[in-house]
């Protein structure tokens, strides 16, 4: 995947998980991924929603010890 920006926001809660990211994503180049840390279960359905809303990508994302991770790629400009 290149490289990835990692933005670890475990701990915060709905909506905050999502706007950090879309903060982050909007100071990244068209195509950098970024991976997010969360531990809210409501992220699962925040991120799926973000993604279909802003046409960004998600990759990926699983459950994971210490919480959920999912990978983005910032969308091309149009």
């Amino acid at each position: 995947m290149g490289d990835t920006t990692t933005l670890d926001v475990r701990g915060m809660t709905c909506p905050l998980p999502v706007l950090k990211a879309n903060k982050a994503l909007r100071a990244m180049a068209p195509g950098a991924t970024l991976a997010v840390l969360a531990t809210d279960p409501a992220a699962v359905k925040d991120f799926h929603a973000y993604a279909q809303e802003t046409g960004h990508e998600l990759l990926a994302w699983a459950e994971e010890d210490e919480g959920f991770r999912f990978v983005l790629r910032r969308r091309a400009e149009p």
